[in-house]
């Protein structure tokens, strides 16, 4: 896994809704539809976030309806990766189908506050490990941490399998 860049943090419940309200759904323009991702949560968002920031939420993020532009726009805006508690299961899925790098790890969900700069490269949990000597590294999943490293990005495992 290599990306890094500033967090923004959200709460439990983030719907599909407020990634990318309906009134937008008008066209299929990708690029058209990021201008307003997150905008009924966070207004300035699309204009703050860049590539390689990292979005930290709780429980049940993109839950609501089946709406796959809501990952779509979220890469979209340059959004190197989400990490929440966990993940609705039709988000998860259209996430992983559109190569949205998404990790599900309640630790780090906690332990990542709002405006830090995150990095997530290495194969080992310890405090100090990278960075700041109080900075700490969670490992989501050993596979996606194999996938990460083969591919040089934050990788689905599936894309190494193809």
């Amino acid at each position: 896994m290599n990306t890094k860049g500033t967090v923004y943090k959200y709460p439990d419940n983030v719907d599909t809704d407020v990634i990318i309200p309906a009134r937008y759904l008008n066209t299929a323009n990708a690029q058209e539809l990021a201008l307003h991702c997150m905008e009924d949560i966070d207004p300035t968002y699309v204009k703050k976030v860049k590539k390689g920031d990292v979005m930290v939420a709780g429980w049940n993020f993109g839950c609501g309806s089946s709406r796959e532009h809501a990952p779509l726009v979220i890469k979209t805006c340059g959004t190197g990766c989400v990490i929440a508690k966990s993940f609705a299961r039709i988000f998860y899925r259209n996430a992983i189908n559109i190569g949205l790098p998404i990790l599900e790890c309640e630790e780090a969900a906690d332990a990542i506050a709002a405006g830090e700069r995150a990095v997530a490269t290495t194969n080992r949990n310890f405090v100090g490990r990278m960075g700041h000597v109080d900075s700490e590294v969670y490992l989501a999943s050993p596979t996606v941490a194999a996938a990460s490293a083969i591919m040089g990005r934050i990788a689905d495992p599936l894309e190494v399998m193809e």
